[in-house]
């Protein structure tokens, strides 16, 4: 019997234009639910980085919401995480990328077992998961005892990311000839070096950087024009 290849997808600005649980974390401090002294902090970093004051500034404004979204979620209930988690995944579910959100039909369509990976929480990436029809998915993980969040997390990022995928591709007997894996941070450099065609899709800087010293394909989405670079005899080309 012949093996299904795998195509493997990262979500948060990969698929969906935003990043899920910086969305969680705007609806938490609507609800009065962050420290608000804090979250402007954050806030303030976020436009630093929507204003490029440094090359460093969105991974200075990711940093210090993670911090925050640490220190908010301990203790909290789980049927409230779950019902943010449900508001966010129904306003953010279709703003997506055209590029990816067509490659996964076609994908689909070709006969490819469809897998997720993410560092977002799982509450929030299965629902994506589900609704984009993939066929297996793997994210970040939260803690619950007794109906409560305690903080403590399995995160998915780097090497994490490719065991979880070295386990699905186990699990589900998956053929690694003709593989696919798409990302957009250096997070997903692993998972990317894995596949037989890498597609970095409007990749950071890092990653970037990676992707053209290993010739991978680069796709950039800008309002409603995609463009496809493709590396051919030591240069890339539109393609």
């Amino acid at each position: 019997m012949t093996k299904q290849p795998y195509a493997v997808f990262d979500i948060d600005g990969t698929l969906i234009r935003w990043q899920l649980y910086h969305a969680v974390a705007d609806v938490l401090a609507k609800q009065n639910m962050i420290d608000r002294t804090k979250y402007q902090s954050v806030l303030l970093a976020r436009i630093d980085w929507k204003t490029r004051q440094t090359n460093n500034s969105f991974e200075d404004y990711e940093q210090s919401l993670i911090k925050l979204f640490d220190e908010t979620l301990p203790g909290m209930s789980e049927q409230v995480f779950n019902e943010v988690c449900s508001d966010v995944i129904t306003r953010y579910r279709d703003q997506v990328y055209t590029y990816t959100r067509d490659l996964i039909t076609e994908l689909k369509q070709n006969g490819y077992f469809l897998l997720a990976i993410s560092g977002s929480p799982e509450e929030l990436v299965k629902h994506i998961a589900a609704y984009y029809k993939f066929d297996d998915f793997k994210a970040s993980h939260y803690e619950v005892i007794d109906g409560r969040l305690t903080g403590h997390k399995t995160i998915l990022y780097g090497n994490a990311k490719t065991q979880q995928l070295l386990n699905l591709i186990k699990k589900h007997d998956l053929a690694t000839k003709g593989s696919i894996a798409i990302g957009d941070s250096l997070g997903d450099l692993n998972m990317l070096s894995m596949a037989d065609k890498a597609i970095a899709f409007n990749p950071a800087n890092s990653l970037f950087e990676k992707a053209t010293a290993n010739g991978w394909e680069i796709v950039i989405e800008r309002k409603n024009v995609i463009y496809r670079l493709e590396y051919k005899n030591g240069k890339y080309i539109l393609a």
